[in-house]
C-alpha cells in the first residue's frame, strides 16, 4: 500500500486476513479458470466458504454465525478476494448486500429459516431490483405483487441478477401499489415456487464466471410469511441499506485497482526494453507515482468512510462520493496498467486484461457514476426541482 500506514485495522483483522489468503490459495484460485469458462462458480466453493467461516459473518451463533459484526472483517476479505480470489465470485453480495436484508428486517421465524443456510452455503442469496425498463430508477419498477388475502401474488420479471442461475433464496422487489411508485415490498421467493422461472446465464463483456441471468415471475404465491418487513415500504428499505452496498463496492473498487497497480509494478521490474528495464523509463515512473497518489488518497478516504460506517455516520452523500472516486479510479488505473503492459496487456491469458473489462462495471452497478453525481450534487443543495 505504497507509504500509506493503515492504521484502520487492528492485529484480529490482520490474522483473518491470513485465513483469507489461505482460502482463497486453496479453494478458489485452482478452479478460477475452469469457472471462467464455465460462466459460473461451483456451488461447493460456497460451501468451503461456509466452512471456513467466510460466509454473513456477522450472524449470531444461534444461527450458525460468528457473531463479527465488525465490517471491517468483511472490508478485508473482499481485499483479499480482488488480490488473489475469483472476481465472479459474489461473496460480497451475499454478505453485505443480500444478507442483511433478512437480518435486520427479518422476523425470528424469517432468520432461523433461511440464515443458518446462508452461513454454511447451503443457501445462496440475490436481489432482484433492475429489470429491462428500471435500472438506478428504483422507482420505475413495474413487478407487481397484489394482496390476495392468504399470499401476495407477484409478477413481472428481472435482469442482470447476480447469482441469478446458483440462488436458493431471492429478496424480489415489487410494486404493491401500482398508483403510487414508492410502495412497493420486499418478498422472499424460492426457486421451486411454481411460476417462477431463470433465464438464461447472460453473455457479459467481464466478470465471466458470475452467473447473472434473468428471472420471470408469473402469478407466483408468496405466502404473507416471506415479506420482509412492512409492506408498502420496501423502496425505503432498499434506500436505506444502499449506503453500506456503496461502501462495499468502493472497497472492491479499490482493491481491485490496487492489485491492477501491484501485478502492474512486478510486470514493468522485469520487463526489458532497449537493454533496461521498463520500470527504469521516466513516463513509467512517473505514470506509477501517479497512480500510487491517486490509491493512496482514496484508501485513507474510503477507510475513514469504514470509520464512519462503524459508528452510524456513514451518509449516503459520503458512500456516494466513495463509491464514484473508487469505481473511477479504477476505471483510470486499470487502463493505464493495460497501457503499460503494452501488447501483452491485450492478451487474455495476462490478468491485466481480465481485470480490464471486469473494471468496466464499477461505474455502472449499485448506481452509476451519473446517479452518484446526482446524489452528491442534490446534497449540495443543488436540486433543480426545488430551485425552479
Amino acid at each position: 500500500m505504497g507509504n500509506l500506514r493503515r492504521r484502520i485495522f487492528e492485529q484480529e483483522h490482520e490474522l483473518f486476513r491470513d485465513t483469507c489468503r489461505r482460502f482463497l490459495d486453496e479453494h478458489i484460485v485452482p478452479h478460477s479458470d475452469r469457472w471462467r469458462e464455465a460462466g459460473i462458480v461451483d456451488r461447493e466453493a460456497w460451501k468451503k466458504a461456509g466452512d471456513a467461516g467466510l460466509l454473513c459473518m456477522w450472524a449470531d451463533e444461534k444461527y450458525g454465525g460468528a457473531g463479527m459484526t465488525d465490517f471491517r472483517f468483511d472490508q478485508v476479505l473482499v481485499e483479499e478476494m480482488a488480490k488473489g480470489g475469483d472476481s465472479g465470485f459474489f461473496i460480497s453480495l451475499h454478505n453485505r448486500i443480500v444478507g442483511p436484508y433478512i437480518n435486520h428486517l427479518g422476523n425470528d421465524e424469517q432468520k432461523q429459516k433461511w440464515l443458518p443456510g446462508a452461513v454454511s452455503g447451503d443457501i445462496i442469496l440475490a436481489v432482484a431490483m433492475t429489470e429491462p425498463g428500471a435500472g438506478s430508477d428504483v422507482a420505475g419498477t413495474r413487478t407487481k405483487a397484489e394482496d390476495c388475502g392468504d399470499y401476495w401474488l407477484l409478477n413481472g420479471s428481472k435482469t442482470y441478477i447476480s447469482n441469478g442461475i446458483n440462488c436458493d433464496l431471492v429478496v424480489v422487489a415489487a410494486k404493491t401499489n401500482p398508483d403510487k411508485p414508492y410502495e412497493m415490498g420486499l418478498f422472499l421467493v424460492t426457486p421451486d415456487m411454481e411460476g417462477f422461472a431463470r433465464g438464461r446465464n447472460l453473455k457479459k463483456m467481464g466478470l465471466k464466471s458470475q452467473d447473472t441471468a434473468e428471472l420471470f415471475f408469473e402469478d407466483v404465491k408468496v405466502p404473507k410469511e416471506n415479506i420482509l418487513g412492512e409492506p408498502g415500504k420496501g423502496f425505503y428499505y432498499l434506500m436505506q441499506f444502499l449506503a453500506e452496498e456503496r461502501l462495499m463496492g468502493a472497497v472492491g473498487y479499490l482493491a481491485g485497482a490496487q492489485s491492477a497497480f501491484d501485478i502492474t509494478m512486478d510486470f514493468v521490474k522485469e520487463r526489458r526494453m532497449f537493454g533496461r528495464p521498463l520500470a527504469g523509463f521516466q513516463n513509467t515512473r512517473f505514470k506509477m507515482a501517479e497512480m500510487r497518489a491517486k490509491l493512496d488518497m482514496a484508501q485513507a478516504f474510503v477507510d475513514h468512510c469504514v470509520l464512519e460506517h462503524l459508528d452510524g455516520e456513514l451518509s449516503a452523500d459520503l458512500a456516494a462520493e466513495a463509491k464514484l472516486l473508487t469505481s473511477e479510479i479504477q476505471g483510470d488505473v486499470v487502463d493505464e496498467c493495460v497501457q503499460l503492459h503494452g501488447g501483452a496487456g491485450y492478451m487474455d491469458e495476462y490478468r491485466i486484461s481480465r481485470m480490464y473489462v471486469d473494471a468496466r462495471i464499477s461505474r455502472i452497478y449499485a448506481g452509476t457514476s451519473e446517479i452518484m453525481k446526482e446524489i452528491i450534487g442534490r446534497g449540495l443543495g443543488l436540486d433543480q426541482r426545488k430551485m425552479n
